[in-house]
């Protein structure tokens, strides 16, 4: 039987392992937009970019892309969107939904 005491010791453990598993998803979800989507959507995801401009990509940040679902934004990934190629064959489902996680995150910046 553990005491009281060490509940909350527990419990902060807890907390920081989860930290840092969201950290580590959060970078490797950043890692891959660098690789793979900062070319048209910007480093930030604005889509300030030549290629963004003349594509006229949608600035991650906006409503418009942070109202779709998790589902839609990793359809809109995988299978690509007018303009947009597919990442099916070159992207993880894992890299993928982590690609998503860090589009979540910039719409809160």
């Amino acid at each position: 039987m553990r005491s009281n005491s060490t509940r909350p010791l527990i419990l902060v453990m807890a907390m920081v392992l989860v930290l840092l598993a969201t950290s580590n998803l959060f970078a490797q979800g950043a890692d891959t937009f660098k690789a793979k989507c900062a070319m048209c959507h910007g480093p930030d995801g604005a889509g300030k970019t030549t290629m963004g401009e003349k594509l006229k990509v949608r600035d991650l940040h906006s409503a418009d892309v942070q109202k779709q679902s998790d589902a839609e934004l990793s359809q809109f990934i995988t299978k690509g969107k007018e303009k947009m190629p597919a990442f099916e064959s070159k992207l993880s489902k894992e890299q993928i939904d982590h690609l998503v996680g860090y589009i979540r995150e910039l719409g809160k910046k």
